[in-house]
């Protein structure tokens, strides 16, 4: 469905004012989409990290909904958990109400360091939605390189000098929706704050499943990505009118593009917003670093809308779409 702007500020935030994240952190933003496009109450599962250490700090909290902090590693693991024991109280008649978990994590808690712990949630068919925060880096300990960080970026770990531009991976990023996809799950999908109701209609229709489904969203940092805290939602934008952050899901194995450009802008006007590549523009090795991103971008982009050609009409029948044997 389509959510009305003017009628989610009516309804009752997730996390109220008084948190203590950094000035144009998207990470609020992103929960409050997220939790506001539950039709059913929440119960958050969150690893450790920027929003972790800045909304729960002893004895306060910013949080209005259940809310379990957990491990940098295990958020996927935790929230399994709770999901799993719901089930098992409902059975007994303990549990009436429905509900939706929620596990939240940042990139470096989702594709490394709890890259085990979520595979494993996806895999067993735990009704839970992960999403991950992705502002690709590990910003909450230092902007360090993270499986997200995108080839020529600059962070603490990816030095830039004559010898190394910034981060010297071969590709722009771990594919993690392509990853979550292969594990067969219900869906999965990747958004950006910037484009709310594309997101928040993901969100509805991950929830709606009975099953495990991922979402990962870009959370551009303003320290990390080194731009002013004022346009952390343009360069979000930018990033999807670019193609940098194409807009997708894969939804029981068909895969679509939710959001075209009609014209994609250069990938300049995206990368010169932001120091962490300031780097690039000033030698010709830097130029030849970013003509080698555009054609990542562009094999990216190829590549998701060949998928979704080649997986017109395919459904994968699994959760939420079939019996299933019903295992204590």
């Amino acid at each position: 469905m389509a959510f009305k702007l003017t009628e989610l500020p009516k309804k009752e935030l997730p996390i109220s004012p008084g948190h203590r994240v950094c000035a144009g952190c998207p990470e609020p933003m992103i929960i409050k989409q997220a939790i506001l496009a539950s039709k059913e109450p929440v119960v958050v599962g969150e690893a450790t990290g920027c929003f972790e250490v800045s909304s729960c700090i002893f004895p306060y909290t910013s949080w209005n909904v259940n809310w379990y902090h957990n491990a940098f590693e295990n958020a996927a693991a935790i929230v399994s958990g709770m999901e799993a024991a719901y089930k098992a109280l409902s059975k007994r008649g303990k549990v009436t109400e429905p509900i939706n978990f929620i596990a939240f994590g940042g990139d470096g808690g989702t594709y490394d360091i709890g890259f085990q712990a979520l595979s494993g949630a996806m895999e067993r068919g735990h009704r839970m939605l992960y999403i991950c925060m992705d502002n690709q880096a590990y910003m909450n300990t230092g902007i360090q390189r993270s499986g997200a960080t995108p080839l020529g970026a600059w962070t603490t770990t990816c030095h830039v000098g004559k010898v190394r531009p910034g981060n010297v991976r071969a590709s722009l990023r771990k594919d993690i929706v392509a990853i979550m996809a292969a594990h067969d799950i219900a869906y999965a999908a990747q958004a950006s704050l910037s484009h709310w109701n594309d997101f928040m209609r993901k969100v509805e229709k991950a929830l709606s499943y009975d099953g495990p489904s991922f979402i990962t969203v870009l959370a551009p940092c303003p320290r990390g990505w080194r731009f002013p805290a004022s346009e952390t939602v343009n360069i979000a934008k930018l990033a999807v009118e670019t193609g940098f952050w194409p807009l997708y899901e894969v939804d029981n194995g068909q895969w679509n593009v939710t959001f075209k450009p009609r014209t994609l802008k250069p990938l300049e006007d995206f990368l010169k917003t932001q120091g962490r590549y300031a780097h690039l523009f000033k030698s010709d090795e830097g130029k030849e670093v970013i003509e080698h991103i555009k054609e990542l971008v562009q094999y990216k982009l190829n590549y998701i809308n060949h998928m979704a050609e080649a997986t017109k009409g395919c459904e994968m029948n699994i959760f939420g779409r079939c019996a299933l044997p019903d295992i204590d």
